[in-house]
């Protein structure tokens, strides 16, 4: 059974880019294979994300199914990522640089802005009919190990990208979650003018 695109596709506002309301985040994915065009195209857009100071202290790893980047990549995300993150053709595992290139100072933002790459990483390949689905639930001291990533950068989250699959092929305990209708919380539970008081937006 195919996704109901409709169902993933938020609820349409006036005046937000469509590429906004048909992101979303499946567990299922299709073994069609993602053209390096299209992945060049998917981290060029990240690059251009705004960061503090341009320091741009992102890092992507980036697995093919079948490489022992994926199998590395795969191996330190947790389990209950682990048995669906598999069907995706492509792996990535973002890093953070958590200090200044130019004089060594600490660097508060570099999540923050590895944050904001990634967000155009999935926007550029929802508009390329992709999907991305980011993980928390990484293993970070093993992601640390598989790759020898340095200790002066933060291991983040780690994206399954790839074509939507079928959420029939998904274990029962997925499934559910594959089809719901995507949820947001209202402007008024976290844009405030002061504390406690929503902002009139």
């Amino acid at each position: 059974m195919a996704i109901d695109e409709d169902v993933k596709s938020a609820q349409v506002e006036d005046g937000i880019l469509e590429v906004i309301h048909q992101r979303w985040s499946p567990r299922s994915f299709s073994d069609q294979s993602v053209a390096d065009t299209d992945l060049a195209k998917i981290f060029t857009a990240a690059a251009w994300a705004a960061s503090s100071y341009n320091e741009q202290p992102w890092r992507f790893l980036v697995g093919r199914k079948g490489d022992s980047t994926y199998e590395k990549i795969l191996d330190a995300l947790v389990e209950f990522n682990q048995i669906w993150a598999k069907t995706a053709p492509v792996l990535i595992l973002s890093a953070s640089k958590k200090v200044f290139s130019a004089n060594g100072y600490p660097n508060s933002f570099c999540l923050h802005d590895t944050g904001a790459a990634s967000a155009h990483m999935s926007l550029q390949a929802t508009a390329l009919g992709l999907q991305t689905h980011g993980m928390g639930g990484v293993d970070r001291e093993k992601a640390r190990q598989n790759f020898a990533i340095p200790e002066e950068f933060e291991v983040g989250a780690a994206w399954a990208l790839g074509y939507p699959g079928d959420p029939d092929a998904l274990p029962m305990i997925y499934r559910e979650m594959e089809t719901a209708a995507r949820t947001r919380k209202p402007l008024r539970e976290f844009v405030f003018s002061q504390w406690d008081r929503p902002a009139e937006v």
